[in-house]
């Protein structure tokens, strides 16, 4: 999967209120579901856990080493044990990339 080419708008940091982009979202069901070896029949929202596909711990660092080659970014270990939903990963990953900017 190629690395995502984000633009950098300027909205500042994602707060608690805020959520992630849609598209962020549908990045991070793909990488998701290429990781878990889902099919497209599979239902994920964003209040998906991954424990609910199956995924175990080793799973969920492959899903956030996913992310991290997918969009450029580095998520320190504190922050990707706090990662049990499709939405947690996404919000994570716009702050990250916000940050970046």
């Amino acid at each position: 999967m190629a690395a995502v080419s984000l633009t950098c708008i300027g909205f500042g940091t994602l707060s608690a209120d805020n959520q992630a982009k849609a598209e962020t979202l549908e990045k991070v069901s793909g990488i998701v579901r290429k990781q878990l070896a889902l099919s497209e029949e599979t239902q994920l929202t964003p209040q998906t856990k991954f424990s609910e596909l199956g995924a175990d711990s080793l799973d969920t660092v492959e899903i956030v080493m996913g992310l991290e080659e997918a969009f450029d970014i580095s998520v320190e270990e504190e922050n990707s044990e706090n990662i049990t939903t499709i939405q947690e990963a996404a919000d994570l990953i716009d702050k990250l990339v916000d940050k970046k900017c």
